[in-house]
């Protein structure tokens, strides 16, 4: 899902990052203590000078995700259509619920290609709830015939991970 006009930004040790679309992978790409999740949604953003931004939202199955219920009519109306985009007209992304202000954050790559480096990533530590309808829908409207649209899941490679919490202090 794309933005075409402003969507909001984010702003991480002094440069902001603007939101330009979303997508969704099942199962999720990254793990929390070992574990894979149903569903990720990865929020991308970009800077001025093209440095990538990424927020991951993790989902387990369970009741369903708000966000995703707005969405539902836009998914069913794109099943259909294989070889163009389609407006859908305006979905505020200030719905999307993160369900935590803690996050993981390290710096590695985006998990598609071209697969750029040096993407800053924040995966927010609650983990949501999605039904089983709702990740169903995602994979049918992307027409994603494969067990999977993960990237398998790639080694740490001496990468720090940072937990971090509201009332932390973050230089920049």
């Amino acid at each position: 899902m794309r933005w075409e006009d402003e969507a909001g930004a984010i702003e991480i040790k002094g440069t902001e990052y603007v939101l330009h679309q979303c997508h969704w992978h099942s199962p999720s790409e990254h793990t929390i203590n070992g574990r894979r999740y149903d569903l990720e949604l990865h929020m991308v953003h970009e800077s001025a000078d093209g440095k990538v931004a990424v927020i991951g939202i993790m989902y387990k199955i369970g009741r369903q995700d708000s966000f995703l219920s707005l969405l539902m009519d836009h998914l069913e109306a794109i099943t259909d259509i294989t070889d163009r985009e389609r407006a859908v007209g305006v979905i505020d992304p200030r719905n999307i619920k993160f369900g935590s202000r803690k996050y993981y954050r390290y710096i590695g790559s985006l998990t598609i290609p071209p697969c750029t480096e040096n993407v800053v990533w924040s995966i927010v530590r609650k983990v949501r709830t999605v039904t089983r309808e709702q990740v169903r829908f995602l994979r049918v409207a992307v027409h994603d015939e494969w067990d999977s649209n993960a990237r398998p899941l790639q080694s740490i490679n001496k990468r720090s991970i940072q937990l971090f919490r509201p009332d932390d202090k973050v230089e920049n």
